[in-house]
């Protein structure tokens, strides 16, 4: 611990020499002719020649703005408020001389009452956004986004995949911690996919895609995706609704409102979304089963039908209250309803070596569960000046609520198909999780383009499982404590970080330190059949991350990065829970509490040429994978998560963004990969090492002033988890979006792979003496329409952007 403590003295006071990119700002303040300061007043910074947007900003109660970041080039300065004239400014450049612009008080004149003719300014926002860091997606620029829920849309979006688990990753990296609006879903796996299913595409602004999240971040996840919902700030009552409805085979359809108010010293926002989907899931497997000597002994062929319904409302509420000018209050509260009903039915038939019939089976699940999920965060934001030294602080508390219950029915025949037995039960699956957590960040800017940045976050989880198995004849039920399971969990997780920034004329550095220190208790109480048994573990690791910059040529137009993080993803709560699940007669699952986290070490070397041209290579390697492992059991494969030995992975990212003309644009992003995995699962050794790619490309037409469309492909080759090869597959969507009323309001129309080609097909390796063969089809072929309004005075952000808050990574572990 000293070792740790001086490691963390010296880059204190070391990292106070380093900045990850040159800042360019423009900043100012906004007074009407009495010389009244005016806060929220739009400021756009646009680019020239073709007045491009580039940045906007909302003035502060004080009537200032400070917009950063800025690349070298020439900028006109867009100035609009409400009453106001609209103000635009001589042309202003920004070079390695001028890399600061303060401009002198500016003063809107009144609003005459007749009309003016205005400059025409394009400021529409582009779909895509590179930066060294991250990519920024414009869902709002999406055509198809009002028809599509939340995991849809991140299905579309440039290098996201979600596997068939619901599983998401970015750029080939697994392990993604979500994050919307800066705080944590807390979920991972089928439950984030459940409730991202359950957001309305409507509710979105924008989607921030981080390959190497820096040290203020939770150490957790290999990569970043912060989900931005609309918010705006702007003087009266600003909003938005939209309305969807999509057809596949089923019927889908969601609602989204958006509302903000803005006067004076208050800000109060709130969205609202509903949702209904009901969809299926077709799986057929083929099963075999081989001696020591390789020759076949048995096969299974197991067919499974689902059909689901889902209804969810979602609300967001919050209140900002500028107490003086440097100081803002924040209140928010969320709330997440879902119910889900469904029909599980399965046929199998279990065959000899000769392939001779032996024993047939089906089965059924009727049930589902009812979540509530509730959440409240309070924040403060205090500006100590206007040159960026400021401090954040978030307390957050969540409460996760689910009642599952479900009835099975298995039943057993002859190869005749005379009746042979049957059996019923049921689980009744009750869970409660609470989540406290709290943090700080502090941010001081330095001399000569410096920056220091220190914080700290403990989080407190305490989640209570129960699993209720019952055994049901003649329609009276019993419990069957040998079945049945109650889990408790308790961690606390306490982590600090320091992160220093420097940047010269050409060069830019960062380095960060993070410290995270990790409790965890698991509680296997006992039942009058069943012993009790307890676990706890105990770890403290060191994840430092590293960024250079450099900008070869004077303009800015290319750069040059590298980059090096240490991540962790610790398994989550329910993977922990060792409860065994029955999914059909012959597939189980259950939890581990002996898994360990997943170390992660990332090299990169990055390259971006202006906004059309984003290059990345990475080294990749992995310690003690978690991995999905199943192990055979005498014809039952039980699915179960493991750690294995390591692996790795090397990636090469590129994605080109261009206008081919004036009314086509596109963006391509390719992405190759060399994955592989060593270990051993089940005394099984995994030895495997195999070529990925990934083809995404986006067209987007202009085909009038109030008429667009996309066409987008995407292509996958074979991919690989633990146990599993998925084959190639690929889909193809398309949309047609026609604007009303000035751009207020729109109709999209929207096909979702139009040819139905989003089919998996998989078959394992590494298994003990036998092969697994399935195909999965969902209902992912649609077509849907949509419509969107918005009202009140139009703008593009708000002033305040929360920092991510107290609850980070705790949510996407649920």
């Amino acid at each position: 611990m000293k070792t740790i403590s001086k490691f963390l003295i010296i880059l204190l006071f070391t990292n106070r020499l380093f900045a990850q990119s040159p800042t360019h700002s423009i900043s100012g303040n906004v007074k009407n002719t009495g010389n009244e300061v005016l806060p929220g007043v739009t400021v756009r910074i646009l680019r020239m020649p073709d007045s491009v947007f580039v940045k906007g900003e909302i003035t502060d109660i004080g009537g200032q703005f400070q917009i950063n970041a800025l690349e070298n080039g020439t900028y006109l300065l867009d100035i609009s408020a409400i009453g106001q004239k609209r103000f635009v400014s001589l042309p202003m450049t920004l070079d390695s001389v001028h890399r600061s612009i303060v401009l002198p008080a500016i003063i809107l004149l009144p609003a005459k009452d007749i009309a003016l003719k205005e400059v025409t300014v394009k400021a529409k926002r582009p779909l895509i956004e590179q930066e060294i860091d991250r990519t920024i997606v414009n869902v709002e620029s999406m055509i198809s986004s009002a028809t599509s829920n939340t995991l849809e849309v991140l299905e579309k979006t440039p290098g996201v995949s979600v596997n068939i688990n619901g599983e998401i990753s970015l750029n080939g990296k697994n392990g993604v911690l979500v994050l919307i609006d800066g705080r944590s879903t807390y979920m991972s796996g089928a439950d984030l996919a459940a409730y991202l299913k359950s957001l309305p595409g409507g509710l979105l602004d924008k989607i921030e895609l981080i390959d190497n999240p820096s040290a203020k971040y939770d150490a957790a996840g290999n990569a970043v995706i912060d989900i931005k919902l609309k918010k705006n700030r702007v003087g009266g009552l600003t909003g938005s609704f939209s309305v969807g409805m999509s057809q596949g085979r089923y019927a889908r359809s969601n609602g989204a409102l958006n509302l903000n108010y803005s006067h004076k010293k208050v800000n109060l926002f709130a969205n609202l979304g509903y949702g209904y989907e009901k969809n299926y899931s077709e799986d057929i497997f083929d099963r075999r089963f081989y001696n020591e000597s390789s020759n076949l002994i048995s096969s299974v062929d197991l067919t499974n039908d689902q059909v689901y319904k889902n209804k969810s409302i979602n609300a967001n509420f919050g209140l900002d209250f500028a107490a003086t000018a440097k100081t803002t209050y924040g209140l928010i509260f969320n709330l997440n309803k879902a119910k889900r009903d469904g029909v599980f039915e399965y046929e199998s038939k279990n065959y000899d070596a000769a392939h001779q019939l032996v024993v047939m089976g089906s089965g059924s699940t009727i049930g589902g569960d009812k979540r509530a999920n509730t959440g409240i965060n309070f924040n403060m934001l205090h500006k100590f000046n206007t040159g960026g030294r400021e401090l954040s602080m978030d307390i957050n508390y969540l409460n996760y609520g689910n009642n599952g219950n479900q009835l099975l029915r298995n039943q057993t025949f002859e190869p005749g198909g005379e009746f042979s037995d049957q059996e019923n039960f049921r689980y009744r699956v009750p869970s409660d999780i609470h989540i406290y957590t709290a943090k700080a960040d502090y941010a001081h800017p330095l001399k000569n383009n410096a920056r220091f940045e220190s914080g700290f976050k403990s989080s407190l989880i305490r989640t209570d499982n129960v699993f209720n198995y019952y055994d049901v004849e003649d329609g009276a039920e019993t419990l069957n404590n040998t079945q049945s399971n109650h889990f408790k969990y308790n961690e606390n997780i306490n982590a600090a970080y320091l992160n220093g920034q420097k940047s010269w004329k050409k060069f830019g550095i960062q380095l960060g330190l993070r410290v995270e220190n990790t409790n965890i208790e698991g509680n296997q109480l006992g039942n009058a059949a069943v012993t009790g048994s307890t676990f706890a573990k105990h770890y403290t690791g060191l994840f430092p991350s590293g960024y250079l910059s450099f900008k070869p040529d004077e303009k800015g137009n290319n750069t040059l990065g590298l980059m090096a993080v240490r991540r962790i993803s610790r398994p989550n709560y329910q993977l922990l829970n060792p409860f065994l699940f029955l999914r059909d007669q012959y597939t189980y699952s259950t939890g581990n509490p002996d898994l360990n986290p997943q170390y992660q070490s990332r090299l990169e070397l990055k390259y971006q040429r202006k906004q059309w041209l984003n290059m990345g290579l990475s080294y990749n390697k992995f310690k003690n994978t978690l991995i999905p492992i199943t192990q055979i059991i005498d014809t039952v494969f039980v699915n179960k998560p493991g750690n294995v030995a390591g692996g790795f992975m090397v990636l090469l990212n590129t994605t080109v963004s261009a206008s081919l003309t004036k009314w086509w644009y596109t963006n391509t992003t390719l992405r190759l990969s060399r994955i592989g995995l060593k270990g051993e699962a089940f005394n099984s050794a995994i030895d495997f090492k195999t070529n990925i790619a990934r083809l995404e490309v986006n067209n987007y037409f202009t085909l009038g002033k109030t008429v667009s469309a996309e066409l987008g492909g995407y292509y996958a080759s074979r991919d690989f988890t633990a146990q599993t090869v998925t084959g190639g597959m690929y889909r193809v969507n398309a949309s047609i979006q026609k604007k009303l009323w000035e751009g207020k309001g729109s109709i999209r129309i929207s096909a979702e792979d139009i040819f139905h080609s989003w089919v998996y097909h998989n078959r394992s390796i590494a298994l003990i003496n036998s092969e697994n063969f399935q195909t999965n089809r969902t209902d992912t072929q649609r077509i849907g329409a949509a419509f969107t309004y918005r009202f009140g005075k139009d703008t593009f952000v708000r002033k305040r952007r929360h920092n991510n808050n107290a609850s980070d990574e705790e949510k996407e572990r649920l």
